[in-house]
């Protein structure tokens, strides 16, 4: 296995007038050096089935604030001039879902690419859309930095953005990372406790990850079926068959995936907030996807009432909702929203 190659260590910019720093710590126009101009362009895997919401619609196309939650995450990296070309790779089934949806809201750079049966296999194809596009009509130019980000992480700002592509032009990979909310531990095969692990040298793999293009590419070309069929983690394909140890960014809190949560992860995630003080200085609105379910629903109601105390909104957004099989539900709650505006 030849380790892979790729240019290290410049710095990073797009075109004229358009200067990032080679540290990852500045922004656009705030350049500490001269940096030599790289090209950038992204790759969204949006393939999932949404099984994990609970629902026939994949989550990538649900409607959120009147739009589907994709464009959204479009629209972040669209406002981002050094991102040349964003590819969006889905299942054969939604390609034409994807192209109306492009077309509706009126995106642009986007170029729509047919997925694998695995998160690997569709980024793969993502990939390999800048190399081998003589089917395309207008061709795409292959960039020398990759970002890799879900399709269904909205909240992603340019901030982090910028700091995994510098720091993928200088390690020749990069990403975002969260500590650890919970302890993870590992059952033994007749279901007991084996081991944990100690939080606090461990942190919780994010998106988005950046990476020198010829790097990750060839890692996925050297790249075994196991690891294509089972594998979720592009750092560690770059680290074992390219050599490349990634450098870890510390991100920030709204790298969040949107899935549904159950009520013990939505109070985890207020307990997150109110550690971090921030509903202090502003108010923090948040809102949790719940399970059509009397018991769910109250739960939400009531822990609302508790945490708007602290300034923080809690709304609960019911999914599937069934009027006629929920009537009684219906009756109960009527009037008794999560948070009413006073």
């Amino acid at each position: 296995m030849e380790p892979c190659s790729g240019s290290r260590g410049q710095g990073l910019a797009t075109k004229p007038g358009t200067r990032l720093t080679g540290d990852g710590t500045g922004f656009p126009g705030m350049s500490l050096r001269e940096p030599s101009p790289v090209s950038v362009a992204a790759v969204l895997p949006a393939g999932g089935s949404g099984e994990r919401m609970g629902g026939a619609t994949p989550k990538q196309f649900c409607a959120l604030l009147g739009r589907p939650l994709i464009s959204h995450t479009l629209r972040a990296l669209e406002r981002i001039s050094w991102i040349s070309n964003i590819v969006v790779v889905v299942s054969l089934e939604n390609i034409e879902t994807m192209k109306s949806v492009i077309k509706k809201y009126g995106h642009k750079r986007i170029t729509v690419v047919e997925g694998g049966l695995t998160r690997h296999r569709s980024i793969f194809n993502g990939l390999k859309i800048f190399v081998e596009n003589k089917l395309l009509n207008a061709p795409l130019q292959k960039p020398e930095v990759v970002i890799i980000h879900d399709a269904v992480r909205p909240f992603v700002e340019e901030d982090i953005l910028f700091k995994v592509a510098v720091a993928a032009k200088e390690h020749g990979a990069a990403g975002a990372i969260r500590p650890l909310v919970s302890t993870v531990i590992a059952s033994s095969a007749d279901g007991c406790l084996d081991h944990s692990l100690e939080r606090a040298r461990y942190r919780a793999s994010e998106m988005p990850q950046a990476f020198l293009f010829d790097i990750i590419h060839q890692a996925y070309h050297q790249c075994n079926d196991y690891d294509l069929d089972y594998g979720t983690e592009c750092l560690h394909l770059a680290l074992k068959y390219c050599k490349t140890n990634a450098k870890l960014i510390e991100g920030p809190p709204n790298l969040w995936k949107v899935k549904k949560s159950d009520f013990q992860e939505t109070q985890q995630l207020v307990e997150v907030l109110e550690n971090t003080n921030i509903s202090i200085l502003y108010p923090v609105v948040l809102i949790s996807l719940v399970s059509p379910t009397m018991q769910e629903l109250v739960a939400i109601r009531e822990f609302a009432r508790e945490v708007k105390k602290k300034n923080i909104f809690l709304y609960g957004l019911l999914i599937h909702y069934n009027k006629m099989a929920d009537q009684p539900l219906l009756e109960n709650l009527q009037g008794k929203g999560a948070h009413q505006p006073q």
